[in-house]
């Protein structure tokens, strides 16, 4: 009989504490309030790809893996930009559209030096972004101090 005991005691005592801390992880997470901004939806973002893209590029995969793809040639990373690249190409999505964007974004120029990091990288995504959707879109007249001329002699 004490044997049967000192079998059952252990799982008596997993079960209980199971119990217990599924009870309070649910309590906790009942009490937590809402975040104020909810992420953004990607199924809604890739919804809008498909509805402005036609062919291939507008495929959820080609959508997700092409920005990338953008993103890590733009930083100069191309050992990481050739990986992903192959994964592009294996689901059948267009390299053209990817070259087009990437002519996009590098048209547009420079960043702002004076951008903290974070609004850089949101600025450099937010162009990845549009020119994905549109590539052959016009970049914005930067506005540049005037060149002058070489006083001549």
């Amino acid at each position: 009989m004490c044997i049967k005991l000192l079998r059952t005691l252990p799982i008596a005592l997993c079960a209980a504490f199971l119990t217990l801390s599924a009870q309070a992880a649910l309590a906790e997470s009942g009490d937590a309030k809402a975040p104020a901004t909810a992420p953004a939806d990607p199924t809604k973002e890739f919804t809008d790809a498909a509805r402005q893209i036609t062919g291939p590029a507008g495929n959820p995969e080609c959508v997700w893996l092409g920005r990338r793809v953008v993103g890590l040639l733009y930083r100069d990373d191309l050992d990481q930009a050739m990986r992903q690249l192959d994964v592009y190409d294996r689901f059948s999505c267009p390299g053209p559209h990817i070259q087009q964007t990437f002519r996009c974004v590098v048209r547009q120029g420079k960043l702002d030096p004076k951008t903290t990091p974070d609004a850089a990288t949101k600025t450099i995504n937010d162009r990845i972004d549009d020119c994905w959707l549109n590539p052959a879109r016009v970049a914005q007249p930067t506005a540049a101090a005037p060149v002058s001329a070489p006083a001549g002699k």
